[in-house]
């Protein structure tokens, strides 16, 4: 009989059954009885395993299996799991003939008659140390091929014409792809694939490298008889008759999407991971970097109020150009403030806001400092809850995210500020509960989706040199994310940008810290002794000189041990101490403190919120770098000897 007769020969059930099991040689199907005996035996399998059908058919499965193995019972095991869970898949290590091992992924799937008795096991195993082809011979009944095709749930094996029609179906097919024999039998199986594949020519690629190379294997997307998509393994294996004329292809599929979906979430976690460590990186780098440019901030702004103080009135040249200096310095202050917002170690002040109240309360403001190109309309909707955060901060970052949306306007256009509420039940980086997000909106050019994605990275800029730091949508990031947010980024080039910040609403609308509604203390009127204590001579220098100009007798020391013997030997009023010194910091010389003066007022001036949680947590804090007149208020909100004692 030539190819063409045996292939419509073939079309019946249970020869489209056989010579589609003939036809595969990349598995080793076969079947089972309940009992774990070998029951027929396909040439893929005595590929794989060495065994000739005669020596193999009446022995036990578990004779494929390793010793461990066997003594820790895995065959009984695995047949018991198929038989109660409908499948049993694993990969290990399986024995051949010669005692040679090789690794091997494996199906087993329970048969059972039309009662639902179980009659028997279908086991398919794979040799993932090896794919070459080989002839495939079935020497089993047609019934037990049938049986055997038809009880793999788990892949999607049939039959294709020479053309690429189906020619058989079997249970794992319609199982996985929704179409029924019947419905699917003498349709082209390009169906499966997406629009896309079609339109680049797959199917047809697929057949002619399978006809040219005898196979041909790909992983993709398709589609379901109901539309929805899933990830795709396919071998497709070319059928040839006794003198090499190709008659058809043997089509092995599986579902892998749940495979693919681990994948890509595991990548997504290294990607996070890697995010960060690089923001643990740039954290720790930042608040080194912040100490200590806030101390050499605060001997040049301490030093140039000191001067501005004590020149002469009339020097009308000198005021200016030390007015320039001060401003330089309190620019460079306001940068560390956006390295430390960025790397979320500023110190926020949360209070509850009305974010309605606060932007209409700066929309005035806004609109002056953007210039007549960008008018800005606001939205909000009516009854918004009020939000837990820095206001001075989040004004900050208004102001911020407005300049960038002027600047991303060339030629003018509308800014949109606006707020919703929304509720959060399942989100990464958000907490369940309820949040406020505040949005601003422009008309401008847009970003392209590798600017977004760096759009947050720290000095990252697509303005011109000397027209941005880099660092005001980080530092966005950093009070959004610090307040328990989050921030979302959307642009497309030519629609906009749209920057919207998920704020937490506040527990209680009428908690606020004490020292954001507590009033302004009156000033220290009395001659304090004060023990001041910092590392830096610069600083130390500066800070003494305040406290004179402000009054007060001090004592000066360079590190913890100093200052608690000066404390020792006489009648202190006052401790004002840096935080990282070398030794013991000052949150740790404020706790030897409290242990033998429990009521010495202590100030922690600090470049930075590094305070340990604990107790260093409620002493009073002077950000580095500050005025005089902060120095003064600090103390007054501390002592005791107020003029209102």
């Amino acid at each position: 009989m030539d190819g063409k007769k045996k292939f419509e020969a073939s079309q019946s059930a249970e020869g489209r059954y056989r010579m589609l099991v003939e036809a595969v040689t990349d598995y080793a199907i076969y079947m089972l009885d309940p009992t774990g005996i070998v029951s027929s035996w396909n040439p893929g399998a005595r590929r794989f395993k060495g065994y000739e059908e005669s020596e193999i058919i009446g022995e036990h499965f578990s004779r494929f299996y390793t010793e461990e193995d066997r003594k820790s019972e895995l065959p009984r095991r695995a047949l018991e799991t198929a038989a109660r869970e409908g499948k049993f898949e694993a990969e290990g290590w399986r024995v051949r003939k010669d005692g040679s091992r090789f690794w091997a992924y494996v199906i087993i799937d329970p048969i059972k008659d039309s009662e639902g008795k179980l009659v028997g096991y279908a086991k398919v195993t794979r040799d993932l140390t090896e794919r070459r082809a080989a002839e495939a011979e079935l020497r089993r009944s047609q019934e037990q091929f049938r049986l055997l095709v038809q009880g793999v749930t788990d892949y999607a094996i049939y039959l294709l014409r020479a053309e690429g029609k189906v020619a058989s179906w079997n249970a794992g097919a319609e199982r996985i792809k929704g179409y029924k024999p019947e419905e699917i039998i003498g349709q082209h199986f390009s169906v499966f694939y997406t629009n896309d594949d079609r339109s680049s020519g797959l199917p047809k690629l697929a057949l002619a490298t399978a006809r040219q190379d005898g196979r041909f294997e790909k992983e993709g997307l398709r589609v379901r008889k109901d539309g929805s998509q899933f990830w795709a393994n396919v071998v497709l294996d070319a059928i040839h008759d006794e003198e090499g004329a190709l008659i058809g292809f043997a089509k092995i599929t599986r579902d892998v999407t749940e495979r693919k979906k681990t994948e890509e979430k595991l990548d997504r976690t290294r990607e996070a991971l890697v995010q960060a460590q690089k923001m643990e990186a740039i954290g720790h780098l930042t608040g080194g970097v912040a100490h200590d440019f806030n101390n050499l901030l605060m001997a040049i702004q301490g030093s140039l109020e000191l001067m501005k103080r004590r020149l002469p009135a009339g020097d009308t040249q000198m005021h200016q150009f030390l007015d320039n200096a001060l401003q330089g310095a309190q620019r460079g202050a306001a940068l560390t403030q956006r390295m430390l917002a960025f790397a979320r170690r500023q110190e926020l002040k949360l209070q509850t806001i009305n974010v309605t109240e606060l932007v209409n309360g700066m929309t005035e403001l806004l609109q002056s400092s953007l210039g007549s190109s960008a008018q800005i309309e606001t939205h909000f909707s009516i009854g918004l809850p009020k939000v837990a955060a820095d206001a001075n901060q989040l004004e900050l970052a208004i102001l911020n995210l407005t300049m960038n949306a002027r600047d991303a306007m060339p030629k003018g256009g509308t800014i949109v500020i606006s707020a919703r509420e929304r509720t959060v039940h399942d989100e990464p980086g958000l907490k369940p509960g309820g949040y406020v997000c505040l949005a601003v909106k422009d008309t401008g050019t847009g970003m392209d989706e590798e600017t977004v994605r760096r759009a947050t990275e720290p000095f990252y800029t697509t303005k011109g040199v000397g027209k941005g730091t880099g660092l005001g949508l980080p530092m966005v990031l950093g009070m959004t994310e610090q307040s328990g947010g989050k921030l979302y980024l959307k642009s497309k080039p030519g629609e906009g940008t749209t920057v919207e910040l998920c704020l937490p609403v506040a527990a209680s609308e009428t908690d606020e810290k004490q020292e954001c509604s507590s009033p302004t203390a009156a000033p220290v009127t009395r001659t304090l002794r004060i023990v001041s204590v910092d590392d830096d001579p610069l600083v130390a220098f500066n800070t003494l000189a305040m406290l004179e100009e402000l009054g007060h007798t001090v004592f000066a020391a360079t590190s913890g041990a100093e200052a608690l013997g000066l404390i020792k030997k006489g009648d202190i009023d006052l401790l004002i101490t840096d935080q990282a010194m070398p030794g013991m910091t000052g949150s740790e010389l404020a706790e030897a403190v409290r242990s033998d003066w429990p009521d010495l007022p202590i100030i922690i001036a600090t470049g930075y919120a590094e305070l340990p949680e604990g107790p260093a947590q409620a002493l009073r804090r002077l950000a580095k770098p500050f005025f005089e007149q902060d120095l003064a208020q600090a103390i007054a909100s501390v002592s005791k000897l107020s003029a209102t004692a």
